[in-house]
């Protein structure tokens, strides 16, 4: 199976191809600018930040490292998913993830507000957020699956995940 840079040069491989293509057809296709960047923000992003393989968080791995000092927060996430388990499928094992982080955003708000609100202040960010476009959040989606996708590829995982297992087999 690829090491993390592996899965960081193939990644970044097609995107950069991906990207001549976009740049030769761009007056052909219905992609605006600011689509186009939101996929490639959510492709860099499940490519360095939100991979497949922080189930293994407890070790070394280059995700975790590159949250810095936050890299512990993902620690609990290699506990609770088996390595190439239920973290590496195609369409439930990127989603773990999102909740994961969402869920995690949401115990930092909690303990923020008891902060904030045992000195005396308020915490309002919901009057401050905006939602962006639509578009924008289904680049954002489409373009972090396809990065987990890769990844998944490089390893082996096909769509149809049965063909780890059968490969697994072929070996013995």
């Amino acid at each position: 199976m690829p090491s993390g840079r592996v899965h960081e040069v193939i990644n970044i491989g097609v995107l950069g191809l991906a990207s001549a293509v976009y740049w030769v057809y761009q007056n052909e296709v219905d992609v605006s600018q600011p689509v186009a960047v939101a996929f490639v923000g959510g492709f860099l992003v499940g490519t360095f930040l939100i991979t497949p393989d922080l189930d293994l968080a407890e070790q070394q791995v280059r995700a975790k490292g590159r949250w810095g000092w936050l890299g512990w927060f993902w620690v609990p996430y290699g506990w609770m998913f088996a390595h190439r388990g239920l973290s590496h499928t195609w369409v439930v094992g990127p989603l773990t993830r999102l909740l994961y982080l969402g869920a995690m955003g949401v115990v930092l708000y909690w303990i923020m507000a008891a902060v904030a609100g045992y000195l005396g202040l308020e915490l309002d960010w919901q009057a401050q957020l905006k939602a962006p476009p639509q578009e924008i959040l289904w680049a954002l989606g489409l373009g972090y699956y396809a990065s987990q996708w890769l990844h998944l590829l490089a390893d082996g995982i096909w769509p149809d995940s049965g063909s780890l297992l059968r490969s697994s087999k072929r070996r013995r």
